[in-house]
């Protein structure tokens, strides 16, 4: 009897599956919808990694069991959208776009119910050197949320890994946080995310430390800088490098520029890697074709060490913002657009899985390859 097509059984998953969160602000609530498609559709995550929001995200995932994890990002997206609920809408583009603007207004002026607050003294008032003359915002509320959402112990001992990105404000250097590594609390997750000049820099061990999305909005590359077995890797893309159409206002300029510059590492980091993995699979097809003779030679044996890899199959989970949307949508937190972003996390694993026939066969036959199969 010929064996089933794969796309007939569960998704054959290898050793390792990852998920990998940028940063996006408000737009994270998109990585929920995409992480319960997966769970939806069986598929575990054994390592988690973020930035930013993802790196929040990445926190209530691991530091929850299986049962409660979506209970907890549920209870933090409802906090965030709290102050903004679901106002009655009119017909059209336009009346869209003129709530989700004033949203955000409300937004830079009252802050995010969970996450952070306006200090009332303006920075260039407060003690030069403080918290307060480093930011706009107060972030303790987002520790408090943290502490209440996460069980620590848990994320730094359970069956999830996590890793999330920072730079250290001094030197420059991008660093991850890993559990693997090091114990994690909240100090890490919101140093992921302390973007300034919003947000004031966090101290860890004497060191001060920012968002790191200033230098990559994905943790890509730390995932595979440490892959030792064949893995399925989720990025979820929350800014899409390819948008079509041209800006006809100066909000759709702040939105492009946005995508702009937060996309273009994350499609660099995955062409990037891709690149190198092909030139990685020709030297070894070269290396097989050697005569016996050579296979011992030093030269080659050191050769085949650094073409040495695992499989890897990586797929690409993009939004696609609305027309309404423009440049304020990474901090527009209004219930309804949160809950609409979810949904088109769901959808997005929803159409993906609808091709996965292609991705299972590449899993199945232990090759590498990234994966685009959602709709444009």
């Amino acid at each position: 009897m010929a064996e089933a097509d794969p796309v007939a059984r569960p998704l054959p998953l290898p050793e390792k599956v990852a998920l990998v969160l940028q940063g996006g602000g408000a737009l994270g609530s998109f990585q929920v919808g995409v992480f319960e498609g997966l769970e939806e559709r069986g598929i575990g995550i054994d390592w988690v990694a973020g930035i930013s929001i993802g790196a929040i995200n990445a926190a209530l995932i691991a530091g929850n069991p299986p049962g409660r994890r979506m209970a907890a990002l549920e209870a933090f997206w409802e906090e965030t959208s709290s102050s903004l609920p679901m106002f009655p809408l009119m017909d059209g583009d336009s009346s869209r776009e003129a709530l989700h603007e004033w949203s955000a207004a409300v937004v830079a002026t009252t802050g995010v119910p969970g996450m952070f607050a306006p200090r009332w003294l303006p920075p260039f008032l407060a003690l030069p050197g403080s918290c307060e003359a480093l930011s706009f915002y107060d972030s303790a509320p987002l520790r408090r949320t943290l502490d209440r959402l996460v069980d620590w112990d848990l994320l730094n001992h359970g069956p999830v890994r996590l890793s999330v990105g920072a730079v250290e404000m001094e030197s420059g250097n991008f660093s991850f946080f890993d559990t693997t590594e090091m114990r994690i609390d909240a100090r890490h997750i919101m140093a992921s995310g302390a973007l300034p000049p919003g947000l004031p820099p966090v101290e860890i061990d004497g060191k001060w430390w920012w968002d790191g999305g200033l230098v990559s909005n994905t943790p890509l590359t730390h995932i595979l800088d440490h892959q030792e077995e064949d893995m399925l890797v989720f990025q979820v893309d929350l800014f899409s490098a390819a948008n079509p159409a041209r800006p006809k206002t100066i909000t759709d300029v702040l939105a492009r520029a946005k995508e702009i510059q937060f996309s273009s590492r994350t499609r660099q980091v995955s062409d990037m890697v891709l690149r190198l993995r092909r030139e990685r699979e020709a030297i070894r097809n070269v290396l097989a074709k050697l005569p016996p003779a050579l296979r011992d030679d030093p030269d080659v044996a050191k050769l085949d060490a650094l073409a040495n890899e695992c499989a890897l199959s990586l797929v690409q989970l993009i939004y696609r913002a609305n027309a309404w949307e423009g440049g304020s949508r990474d901090y527009e937190f209004s219930a309804r657009t949160m809950r609409e972003h979810w949904a088109a996390g769901r959808a997005a694993v929803a159409d993906t899985m609808t091709q996965s026939a292609v991705l299972a066969r590449n899993i199945l036959d232990g090759r590498t390859a990234a994966f685009d199969l959602a709709p444009r």
